[in-house]
């Protein structure tokens, strides 16, 4: 974790500094809170957040009742010295409604923004880790839970095949679709298996650093 100098911080008029809370392994905004010097001291010391409610005027710990703490990878500060950016790796879900991230309320888009690939994973890995808590009657999610391991795998076999083709084939429509058809089916298989996305992050993350060192 990065050393900062608390002392440089702007604390404000109550002794509060904003905390954004944000993804490591997906760069995704998870919840913005506050923290005063208490709280950020403990946050360092222990390695997982903490921050100070102002309607209950007390000092909490992130995931305490829930279990969705958030393990701290690194703090800095912007360059005014008067805000926070948290990265963590998020056990759970950081809103207390259930949701990933407190943001999944769009107030305002243009249209034309371009899907992140890891957001749209995460999404994805939560509707399927919902369907296998709740296995609900006509999904196809369920259906392949139902079913079990072998035919995850099978299926898994069977879209690695089709990607296969559809390359050999020159079609790219084909591809992207069929690649799609893989990622959702290698997302049951990591839910089946309890493998978390943060742990294929981690280790696509070490081999980049790995080749970039030997470039």
């Amino acid at each position: 974790m990065t050393t900062i100098d608390v002392e440089r911080l702007k604390f404000g008029e109550q002794g509060l500094i904003t905390a954004v809370i944000q993804e490591a392994t997906t760069g995704r905004v998870l919840m913005v809170a506050y923290m005063n010097k208490d709280s950020l001291a403990k946050t360092i010391e222990t390695g997982e957040t903490y921050f100070w409610s102002r309607s209950r005027n007390e000092l909490w710990h992130k995931g305490e009742t829930s279990g969705s703490i958030q393990k701290v990878k690194e703090i800095s500060f912007d360059c005014d010295a008067d805000a926070l950016l948290v990265q963590v790796e998020q056990k759970g879900n950081a809103c207390h409604t259930g949701a990933h991230s407190c943001f999944f309320t769009a107030l305002h888009t243009t249209g034309d923004r371009e899907p992140s690939l890891a957001q749209v994973l995460v999404t994805l890995a939560e509707v399927i880790r919902r369907r296998k808590s709740e296995l609900p009657e006509g999904s196809y999610t369920t259906y392949l839970f139902q079913s079990g391991l072998d035919k995850i795998l099978k299926k898994v076999g069977e879209e690695a095949a089709e990607t296969i083709i559809a390359a050999k084939n020159r079609n790219t429509q084909q591809i992207v679709w069929e690649v799609a058809d893989l990622f959702y089916h290698l997302l049951v298989l990591l839910e089946a298996e309890q493998v978390p996305l943060s742990d294929i992050a981690r280790e696509l993350s070490a081999r980049a650093m790995k080749n970039k060192k030997q470039v």
